[in-house]
């Protein structure tokens, strides 16, 4: 039994490592851009309620960090919250520095 547990963990090991090694961009890619990707849902709809051009968010140049986090944890519209049990905090603060391009 203890060889099982400790094989189970040196297997999640280089999982955990290769998850935290992953980039804003990255990270972006496999979380959001499902939504947020150029034939996304999310882009979908934030293309009706503004400029096309700046719906897709990979493309804004008006994100700041800060708001990113923010609408991602408490959801804008028909975006629902994103738990920190489905992106944690340092990951979505990576995501949220590659969208906003350095700005805090």
């Amino acid at each position: 039994m203890r060889r099982l547990l400790l094989v189970w963990v040196a297997m999640l090991l280089p999982l955990s490592a290769q998850s935290a090694e992953l980039t804003g961009k990255q990270l972006f890619q496999r979380r959001c851009a499902k939504c947020h990707g150029a034939v996304g849902m999310g882009t979908g709809l934030l293309a009706r309620r503004m400029k096309p051009e700046v719906a897709q968010l990979e493309a804004r140049e008006d994100l700041s960090a800060a708001y990113v986090e923010r609408a991602a944890r408490i959801g804008i519209l028909n975006m629902p919250p994103i738990t920190r049990g489905d992106v944690s905090d340092a990951q979505l603060a990576s995501i949220a520095q590659y969208l906003a391009k350095g700005r805090p």
